[in-house]
């Protein structure tokens, strides 16, 4: 009975030993994995353009800081090909597809005729 007992705590004993030798061993392959990440991205920091210095800094025209500028614009047209095998190559188009209008006054909505469908007004 007593070589029983004895066995039951040797047992006892030596899982216990392989729980902490696996918490270790399981400690020291996190630390190693966040070694690794720590050391791929220094890599990757380095490969990656410097910080521009002062000297490189974009600095403000000397006429001031550029505000903002409001115009009414309207659709530009399309340009046509002359004929009807030439076809419209890029750089034949405009940048953009408006144009300043001529016209610089707003538009107003008529009253009563504005807002969304269904919003309760009266016609």
């Amino acid at each position: 009975m007593i070589t029983a007992t004895s066995e039951l705590l040797d047992l006892a004993a030596s899982s216990g030993a392989v729980g902490r030798i696996a918490a270790f061993i399981g400690g020291i392959v996190v630390v190693g994995g966040l070694l690794g990440a720590f050391w791929l991205g220094n890599r990757v920091k380095d490969r990656e353009p410097h910080r521009p210095r002062p000297e490189e800094q974009p600095k403000l025209p000397d006429s001031g800081p550029v505000r903002e500028i409001r115009e009414m614009r309207e659709a530009d047209e399309m340009p046509v090909a002359k004929e009807e095998s030439e076809r419209l190559m890029p750089y034949a188009l405009h940048a953009t597809n408006s144009k300043r209008a001529k016209d610089q006054k707003p538009r107003r909505w008529t009253p009563g005729m504005s807002g969304s469908f269904g919003s309760g007004g009266l016609r």
